[in-house]
């Protein structure tokens, strides 16, 4: 995921999304809240390594 502040949506299905605007305003990455919190998960932060 971009860094970015990311805004919660919800699909047509009922999904909880995460979306990150560029600049303009725009959709810049849209991702499933189950996706992007995993791979959250997966990756270590500064402190970690």
């Amino acid at each position: 995921m971009a860094k970015g502040k990311r805004t919660t949506h919800r699909s047509s299905s009922g999904k909880k999304l995460y979306a990150v605007r560029d600049a303009k305003g725009r959709f810049k990455d849209i991702q499933t809240y189950e996706r992007a919190h995993r791979a959250d998960l997966a990756r270590k932060s500064k402190k970690e390594k």
